[in-house]
């Protein structure tokens, strides 16, 4: 007697083979996958904890140090009497002025190149060269600034000044702010742009309007972050000359950006160079200093980028 079921055919065989063939490589994806998702989180554990173990050594050396008396003194060969006014000082008039270049030149930048320039070959020329100079090593900048800022511009800068440190810091991260003002304003979508020409608004109209407003949480985030690079910045300012002694404080006044000048990193490369180990712990308390002026920036940038974003 003959059984009435179908026998399996070399169709049915092969599609049976197919399917296991994509089971398994199904498998195998989702392994590699498992795999490099825990070899990421361990990475950025490594990393946190990396970061961790320095920021406690720093906050041990350092705590100790810092009162007022560490906050309002110049610097001095004796460590029990260093302070760091003169550097805090001169960093927060660097950083001032470096906002105050940067900001209007490289968003204007960016803002022209983005919404007002055609694409022609010209534009795509200057766009490489943009992000080329996003990469240029920091002490470029600093025998660039040398040349222009201290040299030639000697009869308005006065040499090595505040002035033309804050001004190589502001070359430094110009392409940095060109860059994330370009991106901030690409994110917005083109259909609100077409319809603000819709409505017979000339270009000017509708990037002022609609489309800045929307894109400036993204630029502004950008720019705190070029001033965050800048502010740690030690290369083009040894560079330029900044000394590393000063016994006095800038005037506040125009004449004040012409003064000699010190900031906090360099201070802080100072200290650490010493063989005493007092002066170690001055550099930890001078970390310190600057970290809080770091987050103090950031966390001015969270509360601004929310503000606009409501």
């Amino acid at each position: 007697m003959t059984s009435l079921s179908p026998q399996p055919t070399k169709m049915d065989k092969g599609w049976d083979i197919d399917q296991e063939t994509a089971l398994s490589a199904l498998s195998r994806r989702k392994l590699i996958d498992q795999v490099v998702k825990y070899l990421s989180l361990a990475a950025v554990i490594f990393s946190l904890a990396v970061l961790a173990i320095l920021l406690i050594d720093v906050l041990i050396d350092g705590l100790p140090v810092i009162n007022w008396n560490f906050l309002t003194s110049y610097p001095s060969r004796r460590p029990e009497e260093a302070g760091l006014v003169s550097a805090l000082v001169g960093t927060i008039w660097v950083m001032v002025l470096v906002a105050l270049f940067t900001f209007p030149i490289g968003v204007g930048a960016g803002l022209f190149l983005e919404e007002f320039v055609s694409d022609t070959w010209f534009a795509k020329a200057i766009e490489i060269n943009i992000s080329n100079l996003a990469g240029v090593p920091s002490i470029i900048y600093g025998l660039l600034g040398l040349q222009v800022f201290v040299r030639l511009m000697f009869p308005i800068t006065q040499g090595r000044s505040i002035l033309s440190g804050a001004l190589t810091l502001s070359l430094l991260v110009l392409p940095i702010v060109i860059i994330a003002t370009r991106e901030s304003l690409r994110a917005i979508p083109n259909s609100l742009r077409q319809a603000g020409f819709a409505l017979g608004a000339t270009r000017w109209q509708v990037v002022r309007a609609h489309i800045l407003p929307l894109a400036f949480p993204g630029i502004l985030t950008g720019v705190i972050l070029a001033l965050s690079r800048a502010i740690g910045e030690t290369a083009p300012l040894i560079t330029i000359g900044a000394l590393t002694y000063i016994p006095f404080l800038p005037e506040l006044s125009l004449r004040g950006l012409q003064s000699p000048f010190t900031v906090l990193p360099i201070q802080i490369f100072n200290w650490v160079s010493r063989p005493q180990p007092a002066f170690h712990a001055l550099s930890a308390g001078a970390i310190i200093v600057l970290m809080v002026i770091l987050l103090t920036m950031n966390s001015l940038a969270i509360y601004l980028r929310n503000r606009f974003q409501k």
